[in-house]
C-alpha cells in the first residue's frame, strides 16, 4: 500500500493536479483494475509485435494520475528505457495549443472570431477559389472564382477556410499545394509560409467544407500579427513557462536532451509517401502552429488539466470557462450546413469545435460520453478530455503508420476499463 501511494505522490508531483469539477466524483465513471490490466497487455503485446519501441499512457482523473506507465524503450537503436522525461514529436497536438493563444487574444479583444483573416493578412483579401471545370474533350481545367464571402477567424479554427494541407490524387488545387512544397523548406518563417499560401487559391468557398489543412498555421502568424512576438516567444510568456511546460518547444536545442527523444522503428518513419518524420534537433525558423510542437507527456498533461479545469491551473486563470465551453462545442453541426471532405478525420460520431473534436454522438456499440474532446498527431501520439468524467488521457507513441488502428483499440479497452 505504502508503494502504491508513493507512486501516486510522485505522478501527483511530476504532472500536477488540478482542481476537479464541481460534484464530478460523484457522478464520474471510475475504472476497474481488471480492465486497466487488459489496456496494460495490449500495449505491451504492440511494443512486443515490434510495432513501435516504446510508450507512455497517463490517464488522469480528479485532478490526480489514476493510472500512468511506461512501456519499453525510447528508440530501438539506443535502447534507453521509456520515462517521462521522453520528448516526442506532437504534430497536430499543437493545434489546440494555437488555437488557445489565439482565444487569449479574442478574450483581451484584440481578436474576434468574425474578424476577416484580411484585417491582419491583407492578401487574403485578393484570395481566390480554385473551380474544376471539365471541358467537352474530358480535360479539367482550374476555374478562379472570387470569394463569395471573406475568410474569418472562425475559420481558421475549424477547418473551413479551404486550406488544404495538399495530397496529390486530391483533386487540382491540392495537387498546387504539394507542388508548391509548403512543408519541405523548414528555413521558412510562418509570414513566408503564409505569403506562399495566399499564392495559392482556396480549395472551397469559406464556410462551405471541412477541409484539414493548414489553416492553424495561419492562425499562428495572425497571433504573432497582434502580439508582436514570435509564437514561441508568445506561447512561453502566456502558456508555457507559466504551465510549467518546460519540455514543449519547435525542436530540442539543447544536445543534453538529445537522447530523449522518442523515435519510430526504422521501417516506420514514413508521414507520406513524400515525407519523412522530421528531425528535432535540427533548428526550425518555422514555428508551425499547426503541426510543430515537441514535448513531453507532463507538460501536455499540465495542458490538458487546464483545459479541463475550465481554463485554469493550480490558482492561475488561462481562459474564461465559457471559452473553453465554446472551443468544446460543435461548429459544424447540421445547422450551419457545413460539408466534410473525404478525409473527415474526427469520424461520424463527431463534429468540431475551435481546436478539437467534439464527440456529438455515441458511437454504435459503444456508450462513449458526449461532449468529450479530442485531438491527434500524425506521429501516433493522441489526447482526450472527458468532462463528464472528469478525466483526461494522453498517449505517447511515435508509430505514424500505426496511429489509428491504435487509436481506436485503446480508446475502446480505456472505456471498456470504466465500464462504458
Amino acid at each position: 500500500m505504502f508503494g502504491r501511494r508513493a507512486l501516486i505522490a510522485a505522478l501527483v508531483l511530476l504532472f500536477g493536479a488540478g482542481s476537479t469539477q464541481a460534484g464530478s466524483e460523484g457522478r464520474a465513471h471510475t475504472f476497474s483494475p481488471e480492465g486497466l490490466a487488459k489496456v496494460s497487455d495490449y500495449i505491451r503485446s504492440e511494443v512486443a509485435a515490434g510495432t513501435f519501441p516504446g510508450a507512455i499512457l497517463l490517464l488522469q482523473q480528479h485532478g490526480k494520475p489514476v493510472y500512468y506507465e511506461n512501456f519499453g524503450v525510447r528508440d530501438a537503436t539506443t535502447e534507453l528505457s521509456m520515462s517521462a522525461d521522453t520528448i516526442f514529436r506532437l504534430y497536430s497536438m499543437s493545434k489546440p495549443v494555437t488555437t488557445v493563444m489565439a482565444m487569449m487574444l479574442v478574450e483581451e479583444g484584440k481578436l474576434s472570431l468574425d474578424d476577416p483573416v484580411a484585417k491582419y493578412i491583407p492578401a487574403f483579401g485578393e484570395m481566390k477559389v480554385g473551380v474544376e471545370t471539365k471541358a467537352e474533350d474530358g480535360k479539367v481545367a482550374l476555374v478562379l472564382e472570387p470569394l463569395s464571402r471573406a475568410v474569418t477567424i472562425k475559420d481558421l479554427m475549424r477547418h473551413t477556410a479551404g486550406l488544404p494541407y495538399g495530397y496529390y490524387g486530391g483533386g487540382l488545387v491540392n495537387k498546387l499545394y504539394a507542388d508548391a512544397g509548403l512543408f519541405d523548406n523548414k528555413a521558412l518563417t510562418n509570414a513566408e509560409l503564409v505569403a506562399k499560401i495566399t499564392a495559392l487559391p482556396l480549395a472551397e468557398q469559406p464556410g462551405t467544407n471541412w477541409d484539414y489543412g493548414h489553416s492553424t498555421d495561419v492562425l499562428g502568424r495572425i497571433v504573432e500579427v497582434i502580439s508582436g512576438k514570435s509564437l514561441f516567444a508568445f506561447e512561453k510568456e502566456r502558456l508555457l513557462d507559466p504551465l510549467g511546460m518546460t519540455d514543449t518547444a519547435y525542436y530540442v536545442a539543447d544536445p543534453a536532451k538529445w537522447p530523449r527523444i522518442a523515435e519510430p522503428i526504422p521501417q516506420d518513419r514514413a508521414i507520406s509517401p513524400m515525407t519523412q518524420v522530421r528531425d528535432p534537433r535540427i533548428p526550425l525558423r518555422w514555428e508551425s502552429g499547426g503541426g510543430g510542437l515537441v514535448g513531453t507527456v507532463g507538460d501536455y498533461a499540465r495542458f490538458s488539466q487546464m483545459l479541463l479545469n475550465g481554463g485554469s491551473y493550480e490558482g492561475r486563470r488561462y481562459l474564461k470557462p465559457e471559452t473553453i465551453a465554446l472551443m468544446a462545442s460543435d461548429h459544424i453541426g447540421p445547422e450551419t450546413k457545413i460539408a466534410r471532405d473525404q478525409n473527415y478525420y474526427p469520424g461520424g460520431s463527431s463534429g468540431f469545435g475551435l481546436g478539437f473534436a467534439v464527440r456529438t454522438s455515441v458511437p454504435s456499440g459503444t456508450s462513449w460520453p458526449l461532449g468529450e474532446y479530442r485531438w491527434d498527431g500524425v506521429g501516433g501520439t493522441f489526447f482526450f478530455i472527458d468532462p463528464e468524467d472528469d478525466l483526461f488521457g494522453i498517449f505517447m507513441v511515435q508509430t505514424p503508420s500505426q496511429r489509428g488502428r491504435i487509436q481506436l483499440a485503446l480508446k475502446t479497452l480505456i472505456y471498456q476499463a470504466m465500464g462504458r
